[in-house]
C-alpha cells in the first residue's frame, strides 16, 4: 500500500527572544491543501493514503513518521515545508517543527527539530516501502544531499530539494503557496505518469523562466538526488523498475515463510544512529530524563558548547517501530529474537566515524550472531567533546546518573551513560583516574594496550611541501612550523579545538613544548574566529577558500589522510604529511565503564553480567582480525611496530615507516597543555598606546582617526578582560599620560573616558620610552598564561626616537617579552619591510597594519583574539 505524509509548519511557537526561529511562514499554510489536491488529481495517491500535518510539534511529527514508515509497502512520500536550519559546518540539515527553538553557541543546538541524518537513518531505513521519495521545501534544503550521498540504502530513495545547498529562500506572498511547492503542484497536473527526475528537470526550467533568486541573489535551482536507473514513477502509467533493498526487481511484498536471513547492510546502518538508539535502551536514561531537561546553557563565547544528545522523543517516537522491524517482522520462521542488550560506546569526535564503521561490521558478524540468526548485542556509538567527557567522568558522574537540574546535565549535554569509552589516548583515562571524585558512581577499567595508532602530522599543501621531506620530518613541531613559514611568507598553520578533540590537544603538547611558550605556540596557529571543532571539520573547512587551502597546513591525525573525510570530493589541495618529533600520536584505548546501581530496582546483577560479556566480546572483536580489518581500511597503524595496517592504502603524501614517531602522550603533559590553553583562552590583557603628538592633529577626528579606531576595538573586550589606555606624548611629565587605568571596565565607561580625556598635545611622541614602559607594565602583571597584547596606534612619524640604539633596545625587549605588539599606522607605507613599526611587530609576534589594510576591521580582529567580548 502507498502512503504520503505532508508536513507543513507555518505557525511556530518560539518566534521571539534569543532562542527563536526566524518567524512564522503563512505561505506554508497554503502548501498542504494545494499539494494534496495535486497528488490526488495526478493519481499518485488516493485521498485516504495521504496524511496532512499542519504545524505539528516534534512529538506529533515523530509519531506520524513512525506510522507511515510502518504501513507503506509500495510508494512512501514524505514532504516537509517550513524552516530549515544548518550548523556552522553545513554538513547537516535540521527540519524545524512547531516547537523548535535554537540554543546558539559555537556548536549550535536545534531543539524541536529532526536532523535529516536521523530521518534517513532511522525512519526511512526501517520502512519496507519499495520506493521512497522525500521532498523538502525549506531554506538550505540542498544540504540534505550530503546526508543522502552517505546513506547505504539510497538506491530506493529519491530526494527532491527546493534549493541548492547553503542557500536561503523567500517564502513568497503570504496569500499563495511557496514558490517551489506552487510550481510542484502545477507540474504534477501537467501530465500523467511523470517521474521524479522529469519533475526535477521541469522545476528547474520553471524556476529559471520565472527568474527566481535565492536570498543570496543567485539563481534558484531545485536539486535532485537519485541513483541512476532507480527513478520513481509518480502517477498513472507503466511502472519503472526500481532497485529495492532485496535486489533488482524486488516487489517489496510481505515475505513468506523461509529461513531467517542475515540482516542486510542497509538495516545494520540504522544501528549507527547513536544518539537515538542510546536513549531507547538505557533504562535509567528512559526513566529519569524529562522533556524539560533538554535545554542548555551557553558558555563563554570562546568555549565550545557541549555536544547535545538527540532528544529522547526522537528515540522513542521515531525508533520505536524501527527496532520492532529490525528484531521482529524480519523473522521468517518461528524464531523469536528478543531485543538485544544495547551497548553504549562513547568516543572522541575524530574517532566517531571509525568506530561507527567498526560497530556496523561487528553487528552483522558471526561473533555477534546466534545460531538462530539473532543479534547478541546492539551498539550505539556517539561522541562528545573530550575535555567535557573527562570532566564529567571526574566530577559529574552522580549528575550523569541522576540529573537534577538544567545547569549540569551530562545526559543532555554528552549523551547516555557509556558502557564503553574509547578516548583517543590512554592519557585521557589516566587523567580521570588521577583526579576522580572518591564518591564517583562510575568505575573505569582501561585496557593496557591501545587498539591502534595514528601519528598527529602537519598536513602541508603540496605547493608548500619542502622538496626533501626528510630534511624537516623529525624536528620539534615549532621548528617545523618556523621552517615552513620561512619557506613561504604566506604559510599558515591551524589545529582543531584542543578542548573538543584529542588530536587538537596532542598537537598543543608540541606547540607548548620547550623552547616555545604558550603565547608563542598560540601565535603559530592563530586564525580569525574559533578553531574547527575536529580534525575532520578542519580539513573540510579549508577548501571553502582556495587561497586559504593552498597556503595553510593542518595539524591532524594521519589516518584522515588515508581514509579521507566526508567532504573529500570538495578537497582541492593534495597534502603531504610531515611528522613532528614531539607531538604524541593518537592511541585509542578500550575503557570499560561500570556504573553503581545502573539498573535501578533490579538487584539481580544479571544485566551487568550480560553487559560485561557484551563489552568483552566487542573488545575482543576490535582487537582481533575483524576490528583490525576495519581500522586498516580507516588508515590506522599497528600500535606495536607503527606499520600501516593496510600499506596498500597509503597515499603519496604518507610515509610507510616515518621515524621517529613520538610515544603515547603522558597524563601530566596532556593536563598541563589543556590547562595552559584554557588559561590562554581566558580573560586577556591589552595596553593601548595612543599617539597624541602634534603630528596626529589631521588623523584624530572621525571613526578612522586615532580615538575612533580605539573605540571600535572595545567591543572585542569583555567584562573580565583587563585593559588600559595611555596617551603617548612627552609633555615634560613623562612619555605618556594615563587616560584609562589598567583594570576591568564597562565598554560605555571606557568610551566616555577616551572621548573626554584624549586630545592632541603640542608635543612630540617618544615611542621608545613608551614601549619600554609598556613592556615593564605587562611584565609586572604576571606570567599567568593569560593572553596579552600591546596596541600602538600612531602616524608612524617617530623621528630619531626609533633609530639606532633606541630601536635596537625596543626590538630586544619586544623579542624577549613574549607580548605581541600590534601597530596600527594611520598612513601609507608605515608597514613596509624594514620600517621600525614593521620590525617591532614582527619580532614580537604581532601585526603591523597600515593604509594597505582595512585597519579598523583588522585591529578589531586582533583584539577579539585576546578579549572575551561579544563583538
Amino acid at each position: 500500500m502507498d502512503r504520503a505524509l505532508l508536513i507543513g509548519v507555518s505557525d511556530y511557537r518560539f518566534t521571539k527572544g534569543p532562542h527563536a526561529v526566524p518567524g512564522k511562514l503563512p505561505a506554508v499554510e497554503k502548501n498542504l491543501p494545494v499539494l494534496r489536491e495535486a497528488l490526488v488529481r495526478a493519481g499518485v495517491f488516493t485521498d485516504e493514503e495521504i496524511t496532512s500535518l499542519p504545524s505539528p510539534d516534534f512529538a506529533e511529527a515523530a509519531q506520524e513518521l513512525q506510522r507511515v514508515a510502518r504501513e507503506a509497502r509500495g510508494l512512501l512520500l514524505v514532504y516537509f515545508a517550513g524552516h530549515g536550519a544548518i550548523p556552522s559546518g553545513g554538513d547537516e540539515l535540521y527540519l524545524q517543527l512547531r516547537d523548535a527553538h535554537v540554543l546558539a553557541g559555537e556548536h549550535t543546538v536545534f531543539n524541536g527539530a529532526v536532523s535529516f541524518s536521523d530521518l534517513m537513518g532511522t525512519v526511512l531505513v526501517t520502512s519496507r516501502a519499495d520506493r521512497i521519495v522525500v521532498i523538502l521545501d525549506c531554506c538550505f534544503a540542498g544540504n540534505a544531499a550530503r546526508v543522502w550521498e552517505h546513506f547505504e540504502d539510497k538506491r530506493r530513495v529519491g530526494l527532491l530539494m527546493s534549493v541548492q545547498a547553503n542557500h536561503r529562500i523567500d517564502a513568497g506572498d503570504p496569500g499563495t503557496p511557496t514558490p517551489f511547492t506552487e510550481n510542484l503542484a502545477e507540474l504534477l497536473g501537467e501530465e500523467d505518469g511523470t517521474t521524479v527526475s522529469r519533475l526535477a528537470t521541469r522545476l528547474r526550467e520553471r524556476m529559471a523562466e520565472q527568474k527566481r533568486r535565492t536570498m543570496r541573489k543567485e539563481a534558484w535551482e531545485p536539486q535532485l538526488r537519485a541513483d541512476a536507473g532507480a527513478d520513481v514513477q509518480l502517477g498513472e502509467g507503466p511502472q519503472l523498475p526500481v532497485l529495492a533493498p532485496d535486489g533488482p526487481g524486488s516487489s517489496g511484498a510481505d515475505p513468506g515463510p523461509g529461513p531467517r536471513p542475515r540482516l542486510p547492510v542497509w538495516v545494520a546502518a540504522s544501528w549507527q544512529r547513536p544518539r537515538a538508539l542510546a536513549a531507547k535502551w538505557s533504562r535509567a536514561w528512559r526513566r529519569k530524563l524529562s522533556r524539560t531537561d533538554r535545554g542548555g546553557g551557553k558558555r563563554s563565547s570562546r568555549r565550545i558548547l557541549l555536544r547535545p544528545a538527540l532528544p529522547v522523543l526522537l528515540a522513542l517516537g521515531l525508533l520505536g517501530v524501527g527496532l520492532y522491524l529490525l528484531l521482529g517482522p524480519f523473522s521468517r520462521d518461528d524464531t523469536h529474537c528478543a531485543p538485544p542488550l544495547e551497548l553504549r560506546v562513547l568516543t572522541d569526535p575524530d574517532l566517531e566515524k571509525t568506530f561507527r564503521t567498526a560497530a556496523a561490521a561487528y553487528l552483522t558478524s558471526d561473533a555477534n550472531t546466534t545460531d538462530a540468526g539473532c543479534r547478541r548485542t546492539g551498539i550505539t556509538v556517539y561522541s562528545a567533546g573530550s575535555s567535557d567527557v573527562v570532566d564529567a567522568l571526574r566530577r559529574r558522574t552522580d549528575a550523569w546518573q541522576e540529573p537534577e537540574g538544567a545547569e549540569v546535565n551530562p545526559q543532555r549535554d554528552i549523551g547516555p551513560q557509556p558502557d564503553v569509552w574509547i578516548p583517543a589516548s590512554r592519557a585521557e583515562a589516566d587523567r580521570v583516574l588521577e583526579e576522580q571524585d572518591t564518591d564517583a558512581v562510575a568505575e573505569l577499567e582501561p585496557e593496557e594496550s591501545p587498539l591502534a595508532h595514528s601519528p598527529v602530522v602537519l598536513a602541508v599543501p603540496e605547493r608548500l611541501a619542502p622538496e626533501a621531506l626528510n630534511d624537516i620530518t623529525g624536528r620539534p613541531l615549532t621548528e617545523m612550523i618556523d621552517a615552513l613559514t620561512g619557506h613561504a611568507d604566506d604559510a599558515a598553520v591551524r589545529r582543531p579545538d584542543p578542548e573538543f578533540t584529542d588530536s587538537g590537544l596532542l598537537a598543543t603538547v608540541g606547540l607548548y613544548g620547550d623552547p616555545a611558550s604558550v603565547a608563542q605556540g598560540e601565535r603559530m596557529v592563530r586564525q580569525q574566529g574559533p578553531p574547527s571543532p575536529t580534525a575532520g571539520d578542519l580539513l573540510c573547512d579549508l577548501p571553502d577558500d582556495d587561497a586559504v587551502d593552498d597556503h595553510t597546513a593542518a595539524l591532524v591525525p594521519e589516518f584522515l589522510l588515508v581514509s579521507g573525510v566526508d567532504c573529500e570530493d570538495n578537497t582541492r589541495t593534495p597534502r603531504w604529511a610531515l611528522y613532528p618529533a614531539d607531538v604524541p600520536g593518537m592511541d585509542p584505548v578500550f575503557v570499560r565503564v561500570r556504573w553503581d546501581d545502573a539498573d535501578g530496582d533490579d538487584d539481580s546483577g544479571d544485566d551487568e553480567t550480560d553487559r560485561d560479556a557484551a563489552a568483552a566480546a566487542f573488545r575482543d572483536w576490535l582487537a582481533g582480525a575483524g576490528g583490525r580489518e576495519v581500522l586498516a581500511r580507516q588508515g590506522f597503524r599497528d600500535p606495536g611496530d607503527g606499520e600501516l595496517l593496510a600499506p596498500g592504502r597509503k597515499p603519496d603524501g604518507v610515509k610507510f615507516a616515518p621515524s621517529p614517531l613520538d610515544e603515547s602522550a603522558g597524563r601530566d603533559e596532556m593536563e598541563q597543555a589543556l590547562s595552559a590553553y584554557q588559561a590562554y583562552g581566558g580573560p586577556g590583557r591589552v595596553l593601548f598606546l595612543l599617539d597624541s603628538s602634534g603630528s596626529m592633529a589631521d588623523l584624530w577626528q572621525g571613526p578612522s582617526g586615532g580615538p575612533g579606531l580605539l573605540r571600535q576595538t572595545l567591543g572585542g573586550l569583555g567584562a573580565e578582560d583587563e585593559y588600559g589606555v595611555w596617551a603617548v606624548a612627552d609633555t615634560g611629565d613623562g612619555p605618556y599620560e594615563t587616560l584609562l587605568g589598567f583594570g576591568r571596565h564597562g565598554r560605555k565607561d571606557a568610551e566616555e573616558a577616551v572621548d573626554e580625556r584624549a586630545r592632541v598635545r603640542d608635543a612630540s611622541a617618544d615611542p621608545h620610552a613608551a614601549l619600554l614602559a609598556a613592556f615593564d607594565e605587562m611584565e609586572d602583571r604576571g606570567d599567568d598564561g593569560r593572553p596579552q597584547m600591546v596596541v600602538h596606534i600612531t602616524d608612524g612619524q617617530h623621528g630619531e626616537y626609533l633609530t639606532g640604539g633606541r630601536l635596537r633596545e625596543v626590538l630586544d625587549r619586544a623579542g624577549a617579552s613574549e607580548v605581541p605588539v600590534t601597530v596600527a599606522v594611520l598612513g601609507s607605507g608605515g608597514c613596509d619591510e624594514g620600517r621600525p613599526d614593521q620590525r617591532i611587530a614582527e619580532v614580537s609576534g604581532g601585526r603591523c597594519l597600515d593604509a594597505g589594510d582595512d585597519v579598523g576591521a583588522a585591529l578589531h580582529d586582533e583584539i577579539a583574539r585576546i578579549g572575551t567580548g561579544d563583538d
